[in-house]
């Protein structure tokens, strides 16, 4: 996916245009969005400085590969997360719904002997009800949601040391492992990449229909913003940033074709990815969450109707938590009573840290994967290098702060500019 959207690019006016926005910058008669845009730039530095300090380790294939499986759960809770953040709210119970729901999963297909596909239904449906008791409370009765959410965090760990006690439950069915840890079949082959070795076919065609899709829906909507008369990039950057955002999903599609093909949850993720992103950009339900976090009482005097849009966003978040309480659990091949410990902090972490404004109203699905993914990156750069537990916490405290600090620094700025 492109690093640059066509929404965070403008042609910049001359002296007698208007003044530029504040958080933009200029280059080349271009005026660049830092707000929108600066995440991307800054994950790619990042992913530059921890390639030389380790040699090249971090780009290797089977490195890239560890860090998406290991931080799936992470980038799952961070979707949801970006939602609720989105709409001017927080949940701080995350990490204890994915506890209990992989306990419960636990307790259905290896205690009870359940087929693992009415398991897995059960649990989501689990989740649902556990999000829909959160957003009761939250969207018809009015209690502030970091009240409801520290309650549930409390209330759904002790549910879950009551159902395990102090020991896992486990093993977990092979399909369950299989969509935690597996990788996707060579369906058609390898073909030879020169010097790289050998890929997978299979995982490559994948890679250019992805590139595909990204370019046409670039270019849909490029030309929908000059159809209603809106400023536009050059065409020649926006060639430029398509074949940018090209390179960079080959190269990561390259890489985990050379080792194992694509883990499984990359690819669950790919399609909450972007069925997340089409429902906030293009629904009516998504405009909206965007509505309630921008501007609560102009939201409720256009009609909108903001009790039911916010039950329903914790609905969500509690079956993504119970997507991420399966994957953690078949990941380990056990459910613990510490799973999720410190999980919220790290997809609120993901979601700030990707854009999301501190107020709410601001907010993309794909930044706060970003965000999470500049997470994982740090850590799994400072695991590679030597470094202490405690100094990756204080890289990964200021890497946050920076990013909240950024965000209030901008709308200061535009502020005062009025």
């Amino acid at each position: 996916m492109s690093s640059i959207t066509p929404t965070d690019v403008e042609v910049v006016k001359g002296d007698g245009g208007a003044p530029r926005q504040p958080g933009r910058v200029s280059l080349g008669g271009v005026s660049l969005n830092l707000r929108s845009s600066g995440i991307y730039i800054a994950f790619a530095l990042i992913v530059a400085l921890f390639t030389v300090l380790t040699d090249g380790a971090m780009l290797q294939p089977q490195n890239i590969s560890n860090i998406i499986v290991q931080n799936s759960y992470v980038l799952i809770l961070a979707i949801g997360m970006i939602l609720i953040i989105i709409a001017g709210h927080i949940d701080l119970s995350v990490g204890s719904v994915v506890a209990v729901t992989g306990a419960l999963a636990a307790v259905l297909m290896v205690n009870m002997g359940w087929p693992w596909p009415l398991a897995l239904l059960v649990t989501l449906v689990a989740g649902a009800l556990i999000g829909a008791w959160q957003g009761y409370w939250i969207a018809y009765f009015g209690i502030p949601a970091f009240i409801v959410t520290l309650a549930g965090m409390l209330l759904f760990r002790a549910l879950t040391l009551t159902v395990l006690g102090n020991q896992g439950i486990g093993p977990f069915p092979d399909q369950v492992r299989t969509l935690a840890n597996g990788f996707t079949n060579g369906y058609l082959g390898n073909i030879g990449l020169g010097p790289l070795g050998g890929a997978d076919l299979f995982s490559l065609l994948i890679g250019i229909v992805a590139i595909a899709g990204m370019a046409a829906s670039q270019w849909r909507t490029r030309n929908a913003r000059r159809g209603y008369g809106q400023a536009v990039e050059p065409m020649a950057l926006f060639v430029l940033k398509l074949a940018a955002g090209a390179a960079l999903i080959l190269f990561l599609v390259v890489q985990l074709a050379r080792f194992k093909n694509l883990p499984w949850v990359l690819v669950l993720l790919a399609v909450l990815v972007l069925g997340y992103s089409l429902m906030a950009n293009r629904t009516v339900f998504g405009r909206q969450i965007y509505a309630i976090g921008g501007n609560l009482q102009a939201a409720v005097m256009s009609g909108v109707k903001v009790k039911s849009v916010v039950f329903w966003i914790f609905v969500n978040m509690g079956v993504l938590s119970a997507i991420a309480g399966i994957i953690f659990a078949g990941r380990l091949n056990q459910a613990g009573p510490t799973a999720g410990n410190s999980f919220e902090l790290d997809a609120i972490a993901a979601a700030f840290i990707g854009g999301a404004a501190v107020q709410g109203g601001v907010g993309k699905v794909v930044g706060a994967i970003t965000g999470g993914l500049i997470m994982a990156v740090i850590n799994n750069g400072m695991s590679l290098i030597g470094s202490p537990s405690e100094r990756v916490m204080l890289v990964k405290g200021a890497v946050l702060l920076a990013a909240v600090a950024f965000d209030v620094w901008t709308k200061r700025r535009a502020g005062a500019s009025r």
